[in-house]
């Protein structure tokens, strides 16, 4: 009995390594499972086109050698692991150009696939496993989507390519130069989140036209507002209302087009705010979800009432152009300052003066601001959200002068009785829906 007690801290020693080696195998065992799987995916997609170089059987070989490499790098070093990698790259360059002497050919997919499944094997043991399997499966995704792009490269003209360059000099080369410290009076301009605002504007805007580029010109009433209020809900009623006042008579389909893009304006805000300040989005959703509502209740009347007219598309601008980009800068950092300043000297009233003023042009500035100050704490959820409704009522006031100005009458006419519902329901809001303090 006494033998017994005395080896109790031996027989848990054993059981605690026991336990402790069972799951640094089942780890194991897992890792090289998943790093089979995925070597065996890209595989059988290597297989299907036929490639010379390495099909279903190379690629789980080479996968699951780089996860055996990095387990035993565990014990000799980070040397053995760069040395396997060079070995690995050795033989892929033999057998590619032994297989280019028999084929002709030189393209270079299926070799960086290789190294770039070796390294997926690797990061199974020495990173993050979820990261190795979107690299994985990404890989494979990417090989089997070649048809596609080409063919939507090929779709490509001089304007498109050029607006993703702009987009890349904007978010890419721009914005990490920037400062990330706030400057000026209120302590409010940032550089770099100014720019961030910028990037996040004009990419949802690409997007849009991306789209439209691809579709638009084969769309119908719905879609072509859709893409409009994508890309500028502002710019797109401007469009239409100057295509009216040529006396097309054609009044009907582009006040629908026109709603629709002041419709999708409640969409696009939405997702600024769960963006920038995702902590107050659970506040914000119901209000703007009641907006979008009477607005797509407007659509719908509008719609009913035209829905058999047809309306040329009209070509989109370029949405990434570097003058505009700073204009919206410039606007967005004002905004931000008037906030501020409201704040401090003119109370909570004050905002919703620079809401109404600052959302004529652009609700998007005033948006971004709120949501930014909001995540700060120098906004509450309630004043952010309202501070949006009012910009967007504002814009809609905005684009009914717009379309009254350059318009034709018939055109006015059809969409003020939605802008004015859409634009009451947005004060009723403002007004009367419930504050949590």
């Amino acid at each position: 009995m006494f033998g017994h007690l005395v080896d109790t801290p031996t027989v848990a020693r054993r059981t605690l390594f026991c336990e402790h080696l069972r799951v640094e195998l089942t780890a194991a065992l897992t890792d090289l499972g998943i790093a089979l799987g995925l070597g065996m995916l890209v595989g059988l997609q290597r297989e299907k086109v036929d490639s010379p170089l390495a099909g279903v059987r190379t690629f789980p070989i080479v996968t699951v050698l780089g996860t055996l490499c990095a387990f035993i790098s565990s014990s000799f070093g980070p040397w053995f692991l760069a040395a396997s990698f060079l070995a690995v790259a050795l033989l892929i360059v033999v057998g590619s150009a032994a297989s280019a002497i028999r084929t002709a050919d030189i393209g270079m997919t299926t070799e960086m696939a290789l190294l770039m499944m070796f390294g997926v094997g690797c990061y199974l043991v020495i990173g993050h496993t979820e990261v190795a399997i979107a690299i994985g499966g990404g890989v494979a995704v990417l090989l089997q989507a070649k048809q596609q792009l080409q063919r939507i490269i090929g779709r490509l003209g001089d304007d498109d390519v050029r607006a993703i360059m702009q987009f890349a000099l904007i978010s890419l080369v721009i914005l990490p130069i920037l400062p990330n410290q706030t400057y000026g009076p209120f302590d409010v301009l940032n550089p770099r989140e100014i720019w961030l605002m910028v990037v996040l504007i004009v990419g949802l805007s690409l997007g849009g036209y991306l789209v439209f580029r691809f579709w638009g010109q084969n769309a119908g009433t719905v879609l072509s507002g859709i893409l409009g209020g994508l890309i500028s809900s502002t710019a797109t009623t401007f469009s239409y209302a100057r295509r009216s006042a040529h006396g097309d008579g054609q009044a009907r389909a582009a006040s629908i087009i026109i709603m629709i893009a002041s419709t999708i304006v409640a969409i696009r805000v939405a997702v600024e705010v769960a963006v920038v300040a995702p902590q107050i989005i659970g506040r914000v959703i119901v209000p703007l979800a009641i907006l979008f509502v009477a607005h797509v209740a407007a659509c719908v009347a509008l719609w009913l009432a035209g829905r058999d007219e047809q309306l040329e598309i009209l070509p989109q601008e370029n949405p990434t152009e570097l003058k505009p980009a700073l204009i919206f800068a410039a606007l967005y950092a004002g905004v931000l300052l008037a906030v501020a300043a409201a704040k401090v000297y003119i109370g909570n009233q004050g905002l919703y003066v620079v809401a109404g003023i600052s959302g004529l042009t652009d609700v998007d500035a005033l948006t971004l601001s709120a949501s930014q100050l909001a995540r700060d704490g120098r906004l509450t959820a309630d004043q952010a959200w309202r501070m949006i409704v009012v910009a967007a009522v504002s814009n809609l006031v905005f684009k009914a002068i717009v379309m009254r100005v350059v318009g034709s009458a018939s055109l006015f006419r059809r969409i003020l009785p939605p802008f004015a519902f859409a634009a009451l329901c947005g004060v009723l809001l403002v007004l009367f829906y419930p504050t949590i303090s």
